[in-house]
């Protein structure tokens, strides 16, 4: 097997590869350890953080899972309910009943139009992939300002950061209000000036998430912005 080293600065692995020595780190998702060493157990890139060793896959398809929360956009109305585009293999869809305003039959279209950008949560994933979704619960709602980006699912973690931790600190240094879906969907509400500054981080992120950059990133970000 090829060894690799456990650096800064990531590179591609391959499944079956010996990626370093195992010695006061712990394995991540990705990785397990075996003889005191780190065996990459997909491809991708190598990354270490905190001591935790794994490896990020190069793209991820988003899976749902009950009680995530999304962003989704009205693909198609009925007179009953919504189906949305939600980044997954299939659509979901929101019955009126589980709306977050009173909806009579055949007036979906007066709340929700197609193209439209909702916050939503799934209430239920069945066997066969079915996805249910409601937006009754607090925040959950039509998104009529702001801009929503898209990031690759295996990166929402990053953009979060360990306990949102690393979103506070871009929601701090750009003034916006930020709301990361599950599914790889970002919404963002402040001024022009403060939105572009977060999608330029975000954008970052989306190029380079595999490396140490977009820590970088937030980081003269925050210098900068807290000299003025």
């Amino acid at each position: 097997m090829s060894k690799g080293q456990v650096g800064a600065e990531q590179r591609l692995v391959t499944p079956g590869m010996v990626i370093g020595p195992a010695t006061g780190k712990r394995a991540g998702s990705g990785t397990i350890a075996e003889n005191n060493e780190f065996i990459a157990t997909r491809l991708g890139w190598l990354n270490e953080r905190n001591d935790v060793v794994s490896v990020l896959p190069i793209n991820s398809a988003y899976m749902p899972r009950s009680g995530d929360l999304i962003i989704g956009y009205v693909a198609e109305v009925r007179n009953n309910l919504w189906f949305f585009d939600v980044n997954g293999p299939f659509q979901a869809l929101l019955p009126m009943s589980l709306a977050p305003w009173k909806v009579e039959y055949g007036s979906t279209r007066q709340h929700l139009g197609i193209g439209d950008a909702a916050l939503a949560r799934i209430q239920e994933v069945d066997e066969t992939h079915n996805m249910v979704l409601t937006m009754k619960g607090v925040g959950l709602r039509r998104l009529n300002e702001g801009a929503v980006v898209s990031i690759p699912v295996n990166l929402v973690d990053t953009l979060r950061g360990e306990n949102n931790a690393t979103l506070s600190r871009i929601r701090d240094v750009t003034n916006c209000r930020i709301i990361v879906g599950d599914n790889g969907r970002v919404w963002i509400h402040g001024d022009a000036e403060d939105m572009l500054a977060s999608r330029q981080l975000i954008q970052t992120l989306q190029q380079e998430g595999h490396k140490n950059t977009f820590e970088t990133a937030v980081l003269a970000l925050e210098n900068e912005r807290g000299e003025h």
